[in-house]
């Protein structure tokens, strides 16, 4: 639901909280790190305040509660704060992996979480993609600040402690039941170690016994003491330990100065690695300039849109929608190499991980397409790396496989990137990752059910791709998620046949286009529905086979022929009907990515007028400058794609075709300073919160009477202008696409 921001909100409504700062002049002062932070629960959005770089791979957050699978570090209603963590979880269903921990202490050493815990308020902290800072802890004589700034790989922590305080910092290597190490070397002012826990190793089939990840810890003061510790007990006289939940804690000198200052450098391939990544990324101790720095990147991302004519609260929920979608996928490379949890090995190249492809697939990567194309072609080339070190291309790499999720659309994001013409990586082995994805049933097919999140088992890929082959649908009697897998199968099918298209593959791209018809495999015309269907053709029950939804939500699930699916209904006006009866009924899930292409839907029918209404009534329900301000998990930045989409006044319904199709855009314009140095605006006079309507458009000062334009024409520049009135209007009515 939506949250209205009130006088209580104001604190921290800049995303500062109460901290006095200068009004916004640059487009990260709007971001709002707060925004789907809070709720507590498992439905909210799960965001944390991080500071990092766009796509960094180590992110740095207060931690307020220990996260795990359904948990993350940070929830805005908490009220104690348990360290400053290096985390890499990138989403609440997901876990996090080789993670380390830094807490500030004064007096007597405290290891547990819940034991060294301090007191803070939202009035003592300021949070900005670039810098976090925080005060804790009771009574003058043991208040700490902490400031925290990033790099890709690294952190520059500064802990302020009262002068004459005894000082003690501590480095959480790992937690109980996770064996580790940690080593204190005094000359170089240094603790070093590893962390080798992946909370969710167990949804994939690979052991990884060479996965860790490493830390190097270096103070800029020297230690007046130090110990290591296992468990709840020191290990006198030694500086190394390892075993079970180990760490360190270090002690200063806060005679002449309370400051102590601490850089952390991580890594996924070595110790010497992480050391290697912190005097490349911090060769000084100029904490300021850093920070600048980090403030600069974003702002050089971020500023490539500029809004015109928006409230205060509609920039800063669009660009903190910014900020969350240009954090994923994660950067997993380092200066040149990496490790890759696919074959266990270190590699040279550059790699990503984190890539949420079922719900990203659908407008996150399109958006990366937008504003960060030069990360594309990379990106990409990680994916072909996973399908040449593992076997197949991930679904939902953290970083290996976890199967979790359905269909193959790393497909859907190849496809995209060849039709979008990059060409940074071998389309021909493109086509063979694909192909495979197409072709091969994963091992066991036929033996297993394949549930969602079922442990311990071999790499997904398409579960029941042998019966399908076959029978043209994935039964349900053999295989659970049947109905939604073979809709979004055929939306995969279409992507390999993208792919074979642009290799002048014409008999492959053929039969792969005719196979992503197999969706019409499950239309019930007595029922009016898409509904599962067992091996010997018989109906399964209506709630059967569905993947986080039901036969409303799987409705229009054909994302490359939703003309094909208005025609099994009928035509326009009978699949216009069925959509409002969705919206109407109740039905539709904006909190979840199979729904959120529906209200676009409507352009295709000839009543672009209801696109207008719906994605506007979307997008104020939904988005909000609060912590509760997402619907729903941000799921590695797809929710926040669709606002940024919407409120720019067009969204990808297919991404593969770089097609969108025009909403109705929520500013007075948008420009677009876009990477390849073309300027792209989008006008909308009289645009607000009663005039939602379109009257009229042009593109390029021409007549614009369809309803969609292209990545093409965006990336040469120009304009695209609408008139905005308070009554629906005719415009676009006229359109009709062509089913395939």
């Amino acid at each position: 639901m939506r949250v209205v921001v009130g006088a209580a909100c104001l604190a921290w409504a800049t995303g500062l909280g109460a901290t006095a700062v200068a009004p916004a002049s640059s487009p990260v002062d709007w971001v709002n790190t707060y925004i789907g932070t809070g709720g507590g629960g498992v439905e909210y959005g799960g965001s944390m305040p991080v500071v990092t770089t766009p796509f960094g791979m180590t992110n740095w957050t207060a931690q307020t509660r220990q996260n795990r699978i359904s948990v993350t570090s940070y929830a805005y209603e908490d009220t104690q704060i348990q360290g400053f963590i290096g985390t890499h979880q990138a989403a609440i269903w997901m876990g996090d992996y080789g993670y380390v921990t830094l807490m500030p202490e004064i007096g007597g050493i405290n290891y547990a979480p819940e034991a060294r815990q301090q007191p803070f308020t939202h009035a003592d902290e300021t949070s900005t993609p670039y810098y976090y800072a925080v005060t804790m802890g009771k009574g003058a004589d043991h208040r700490i600040k902490t400031e925290m700034t990033a790099t890709d790989h690294a952190s520059h922590l500064r802990f302020s402690f009262p002068l004459k305080s005894k000082a003690s910092v501590l480095i959480e290597g790992t937690r109980p039941h996770v064996n580790g190490e940690v080593s204190i070397d005094p000359a170089r002012h240094e603790i070093s170690g590893y962390n080798p826990d992946r909370m969710d190793a167990h949804l994939g089939p690979l052991a990884l016994s060479n996965f860790k990840g490493y830390f190097v810890v270096r103070f800029r003061q020297p230690f007046s003491a130090r110990t290591v510790y296992q468990g709840v007990l020191m290990v006198p006289g030694k500086d190394t330990v390892a075993g079970d939940n180990v760490g360190a804690f270090v002690s200063f000198d806060t005679s002449a100065s309370g400051v102590v200052e601490a850089q952390v450098g991580t890594s996924f391939i070595s110790v010497e690695q992480a050391r290697a990544n912190l005097d490349a990324e911090m060769p000084d101790w100029n904490f300021e300039a850093r920070r600048d720095a980090l403030k600069a990147a974003w702002n050089a991302k971020l500023g490539i849109a500029s809004l015109h004519g928006a409230s205060d609260d509609e920039r800063h929920v669009f660009y903190s929608a910014l900020y969350h979608a240009l954090l994923y996928p994660k950067l997993f490379s380092e200066h040149g190499h990496y490790y890759s949890a696919f074959d266990d090995k270190v590699h040279e190249g550059e790699s990503y991980t984190a890539y949420s492809i079922w719900d990203t697939f659908r407008a996150e990567n399109s958006l990366i397409t937008l504003f960060a194309p030069e990360r594309v072609d990379g990106m990409v080339r990680a994916l072909l790396q996973d399908y040449q070190e593992g076997g197949w291309m991930p679904k939902w790499p953290n970083p290996s496989y976890t199967n979790i999720m359905i269909g193959t659309h790393a497909d859907a994001l190849v496809a995209e990137a060849i039709n979008k013409g990059f060409k940074g990586f071998d389309w021909n082995l493109a086509w063979a990752a694909v192909h495979k994805d197409a072709t091969v049933p994963p091992e066991g097919d036929t033996t297993r059910r394949w549930f969602d999140r079922e442990p311990h088992t071999p790499y997904e890929a398409r579960a029941g791709l042998t019966w399908s082959a076959k029978i043209g649908y994935i039964p349900d009697d053999k295989i659970s998620e049947s109905a939604s897998s073979t809709q979004e199968e055929s939306f995969d099918d279409y992507a390999v046949a993208e792919v074979a298209r642009a290799l002048g593959r014409k008999d492959d791209a053929d039969f792969f286009r005719k196979r992503s018809l197999a969706y019409k495999n499950l239309w019930n015309p007595k029922r009016g529905f898409m509904q599962a269907r067992n091996l010997d053709g018989s109906w399964a029950a209506p709630d059967r086979g569905w993947t986080e939804g039901d036969q409303w939500v799987y409705l229009f699930a054909a994302l490359h022929d939703i003309p094909g699916v208005m025609n099994l209904m009928g035509g326009p006006a009978q699949a216009a009907a069925k959509l409002d009866e969705h919206f109407n009924g109740g039905h539709n899930r904006h909190d979840n990515e199979p729904s959120h292409h529906y209200g676009y839907l409507y352009d295709y029918f000839g009543q672009a007028w209801k696109t207008q209404e719906r994605v506007r009534q979307l997008a104020r329900d939904a988005y909000s400058n609060t912590p509760n301000g997402v619907l729903g998990n941000e799921d590695c930045g797809q929710m926040s794609a669709w606002y940024v989409f919407t409120a720019m006044g067009f969204y990808p319904v297919n991404p593969v075709s770089g097609q969108y199709m025009i909403g109705s855009p929520i500013y007075g314009g948008v420009t677009l300073n876009l990477p390849n140095g073309k300027v792209f605006s989008i006008k909308s006079a009289n645009a607000s919160a009663a005039n939602i309507y379109i009257q009229s458009a042009t593109l390029n000062g021409q007549p614009l009477d369809e309803p969609v334009i292209t990545w093409a024409q965006i990336q040469a520049g120009g304009e695209l202008a609408f008139v905005m009135g308070p009554k629906p209007s005719r415009w676009a009515s006229g359109w009709r696409p062509t089913a395939m």
